[in-house]
């Protein structure tokens, strides 16, 4: 029995080691694929990261600059002559750097320019009804401070609601309303508030001028440059969506389906761009005003001009966006009815595209257009030709009408269609061919609102005639210009976009 005792132990004792070392091998295994698993993820996120990076350089140059000013704002703690001068306050100015250092320029002076504006504004007045209050004995000092608070904190936020305050001094009424309440609250339980308060302004626009300096002259980043580049890039996707679709409906099937899909993704729907650029649009030229200037643009360039020109671009877009649903629907016009408004229609689509484009052409050389006025008179003449020939439409409509019902009656078999079916059908195909044509129509009057636009932008920023800028280019001792610079540099933007 003491034999059997010792062979059953000993049999246990193996299977329990056994037990354990699986137990061993599974945990070891899953924490192997574990971290297998992060460090796929953690190099794809680098690689995706570096993939941003080198698409755009310029976000590179970004972090450096942020870097660059929090190490010399920092030298307010490193070197003691200037903590000394500021005391615990430089803190102050470590933060004004992380919280108003802004991708453009335009951003960055935009935020700098509220947060000194309200600080010292609300500084200012904190000090003044602190003082106030003191005067008025302790009884009444806590109820002088919480009615200027309620009342001052109440208008700082209404004005918020306010559009062209919210458009450029947003960030300033909430930089007022906190920097208020902390000197009015602090300089309740705080004797020495004059001192506080002259240190964190100080600390503070001290910050807020480095951030602008490091900014601007570090390689800086324009939002009116973006906006340029913007709308002109959004002109010649226009132009190139009008000039595909046409193409397409008109004349698709001299494509291949491998070409019919390219087109599809890159030309045919670059038009969306445009419709979803409103908002991007608003907020360039909203912070271009606050840029100096800079390249060919003057302080006092018509940003806003931008701004009308997108919403011309959407409004052209939008007509674009209602061609091509009406080419995508279920009822598909035949060849035949194509073919009477081919050629035609197609030239209406190639003309308005080119003005598109030389509108594009006309904003980036930032020139008057020599040409504009011929394209747009032969864009009107196809336009009118293309009314011409819807006005003479009713005649091609019998033609199909009178081929089904005679198709109808020459049938010997029982049709599973009705007749009024059959005629029905011809008609709704017709319908199709004559709203697109109509749409076309409409594409051009919508055009020529787009050139209204750019040629009010033109007499506001002052272009050159074409002519001049040709002969100072092609001068064979000119040098490169900082205009020249500029196209280069548009150039590169466009192509990253």
């Amino acid at each position: 029995m003491a034999c059997g005792k010792e062979v059953a132990k000993e049999i246990e004792w193996r299977i329990k080691v056994e037990e354990d070392d699986t137990l061993k091998r599974r945990v070891v295994g899953f924490m192997w694929a574990a971290t297998a698993g992060v460090a796929l993820k953690l190099w794809k996120f680098v690689k995706k990261a570096w993939e941003l990076g080198v698409n755009d350089p310029r976000k590179f140059i970004h972090c450096l600059k942020v870097g660059v000013a929090l190490s010399l704002v920092s030298l307010f703690y490193y070197w003691k002559p200037l903590y000394d001068g500021v005391g615990g306050n430089a803190m102050w100015a470590v933060m004004t750097v992380v919280v108003v250092f802004e991708y453009t320029a335009g951003a960055t002076i935009c935020k700098t320019v509220n947060r000194m504006c309200g600080t010292s504004l609300a500084g200012f007045l904190g000090i003044g009804v602190h003082w106030v209050a003191s005067r008025a004995g302790e009884q009444f000092e806590p109820i002088i401070i919480g009615i200027s608070l309620f009342l001052l904190a109440s208008a700082a936020t209404f004005s918020r609601f306010i559009p062209t305050i919210k458009a450029r001094f947003d960030y300033g009424a909430m930089i007022f309303i906190l920097t208020f309440c902390l000197v009015s609250i602090s300089g309740y339980r705080v004797d020495e508030l004059l001192d506080m308060a002259q240190y964190r302004m100080f600390t503070i626009i001290i910050g807020s001028i480095l951030c602008i300096i490091v900014s601007v002259i570090i390689r800086p980043i324009w939002a009116g440059f973006e906006l340029f580049v913007l709308v002109t890039g959004n002109l010649d996707k226009l132009a190139n969506s009008l000039q595909c679709c046409v193409a397409q409906y008109f004349d698709g099937s001299e494509a291949s389906d491998e070409e019919s899909d390219k087109v599809s993704e890159k030309e045919l729907l670059g038009y969306k761009c445009v419709l979803s650029s409103k908002a991007t649009e608003e907020a360039m030229a909203n912070l271009a005003r606050w840029e100096p200037g800079h390249g060919r643009f003057n302080f006092r360039h018509p940003w806003r001009q931008y701004v009308k020109i997108g919403a011309s671009m959407r409004s052209c877009a939008s007509c674009l966006d209602a061609l091509i649903g009406c080419i995508n629907s279920d009822n598909k016009a035949s060849d035949e009815m194509k073919k009477n408004m081919r050629s035609i229609s197609m030239k209406v689509g190639a003309k308005s595209a080119s003005v598109i484009r030389e509108l594009a052409t006309t904003m980036r050389n930032m020139t008057k257009s020599s040409k504009l006025d011929i394209l747009v008179t032969e864009m009107n003449s196809a336009a009118q030709d293309l009314r011409s020939l819807l006005s003479s439409y009713p005649n091609l409509v019998n033609a199909p009408s009178h081929n089904a019902k005679r198709s109808a009656q020459t049938e010997t078999a029982p049709s599973d269609i009705p007749q009024a079916a059959k005629v029905e059908i011809p008609l709704l195909q017709i319908i199709q061919v004559v709203t697109v044509a109509s749409l076309l129509i409409e594409i051009v009057a919508r055009v020529e609102g787009i050139v209204e636009t750019v040629e009010e932008l033109s007499d506001l920023a002052n272009f050159q005639p074409e002519k001049r800028v040709k002969s100072k280019q092609h001068s064979p001792d000119s040098k490169i210009s900082p205009d020249q610079q500029i196209d280069e540099e548009t150039d590169r933007t466009l192509q990253m976009v």
